[in-house]
């Protein structure tokens, strides 16, 4: 009986909380993904799922401050598993969105594609914070305050982070056309 009268009470807060900041946590993920809002809908259920297994929710001085900034965990882990995840192939679909010409050559499409493959690699050898800085920066047009903020570093940090992919990158990329004959 007690863990009915339990689960119900948690069930209460829950609502509770979802109605009083739900709109605006929603809001402020969407903020925060930019290009990936999408992917909001998700991250707000996972919130409420990380709060729901809270054994003593009654401990909870401020309700918003700590959905906040379980949000904000969320939203790291989100942004590092992005950081991780294969992002070929739409890197490789928006260079041939932007592609002045009408047909795209199948010769060029593949070696585009090989040459995405091979940026997407090297970034392997950076810190998973530099690669995730230029991901953030470049892909998602996130400004490097916000990157900061994000990965709990200070802005001069974030632009380290940001020039040492960029150079690996430079570097990685001149390499490739030594060997190219």
């Amino acid at each position: 009986m007690e863990a009915v009268l339990i689960q119900d009470s948690k069930q209460a807060f829950l609502a509770s909380v979802e109605r009083q900041h739900g709109r605006q946590l929603r809001r402020y993920l969407a903020a925060r993904l930019r290009n990936a809002a999408a992917d909001a809908p998700d991250l707000m259920q996972e919130v409420f799922l990380r709060l729901l297994r809270l054994e003593d929710h009654e401990s909870i001085r401020n309700p918003q401050a700590y959905l906040y900034t379980i949000a904000s965990h969320v939203l790291q882990q989100h942004a590092l598993k992005q950081a991780h995840a294969p992002q070929l192939a739409a890197t490789a679909e928006m260079a041939f969105e932007f592609s002045p010409v009408a047909e795209v050559d199948p010769a060029t499409e593949v070696a585009t594609e090989q040459a995405f493959e091979v940026i997407d690699r090297s970034l392997q050898a950076v810190s998973p914070r530099a690669h995730l800085t230029l991901v953030l920066s470049r892909c998602h047009g996130m400004p490097l305050q916000e990157i900061a903020e994000r990965l709990g570093v200070s802005r001069a940090q974030v632009k380290k982070y940001l020039a040492k992919a960029l150079i690996h990158v430079r570097d990685h990329l001149r390499e490739i056309d030594q060997e190219q004959p």
